[in-house]
């Protein structure tokens, strides 16, 4: 008599787990506003100056987060501190960050996507000024080893990135010098050809090129 509500629990588990996401997994994009591919004879001469803003981009190729399916979309970050981000002996007191939602995701998968932006983002994202809701285009996985990459946030963010090449190394001590915001798997620096950010809830909007200021890699858990 007591194998059958054992057996019973054993079938809901399994059909519970089944109806789960799994790990979520996918590519990770950041720019930041000062280079991070650099050495101390350039960092030096922006530390404190620049290098305050910063978006981050998570694509999910599969699985999902809190048991929501989340495959195909993503989710960015726009953050704005009141230091350089990064800058770890002299940390940001401050960050402030909008988020942008892909406007493919249900209301579920909405709510889903933001709590994994605020998980992946820690600090930088815990306060969030406003949410907005975009059609989100992420280009450039194929190439992904080469540092290039495009994002699209309909008119808000743009990014494109390129892979950084010997005329990018100007001092000959370049390095990762800032690492990236958030855990990241096979992190490798690019260059930026264009980063864009315009919108309300920062109090700035910018337009970079040029500069050694991007991240690519994967992300997982």
């Amino acid at each position: 008599m007591m194998r059958k509500p054992i057996a019973g629990l054993a079938l809901l588990l399994a059909v519970s787990l089944a109806g789960a996401a799994p790990a979520v997994q996918g590519d990770y994009l950041e720019v930041r506003s000062c280079d991070v591919y650099t050495g101390p004879c350039f960092a030096n001469g922006e530390m404190g100056l620049r290098g305050h803003e910063a978006v981050m981009a998570w694509t999910v190729a599969q699985g999902g987060h809190n048991g929501v399916d989340l495959e195909g979309l993503s989710v960015i970050a726009v953050v704005r501190a009141d230091g350089t981000l990064g800058d770890v002996r002299h940390e940001p007191r401050t960050a402030k960050s909008v988020v942008i939602v892909d406007a493919a995701a249900t209301d579920v998968q909405r709510d889903a996507l933001i709590a994994l932006a605020r998980e992946k983002g820690g600090a930088l994202v815990a306060d969030v000024q406003a949410v907005y809701e975009e059609p989100i285009t992420r280009q450039g996985a194929e190439c992904a080893e080469n540092g290039c990459a495009y994002l699209k946030a309909g008119d808000m963010v743009e990014i494109a990135t390129r892979c950084l090449n010997n005329g990018d190394h100007i001092c000959g001590t370049e390095e990762a010098f800032y690492p990236p915001l958030t855990d990241v798997d096979s992190a490798q620096p690019a260059m930026i050809s264009l980063s864009t950010f315009q919108g309300d809830g920062l109090d700035v909007a910018w337009r970079h090129s040029e500069r050694r200021g991007a991240y690519l890699g994967s992300f997982a858990g």
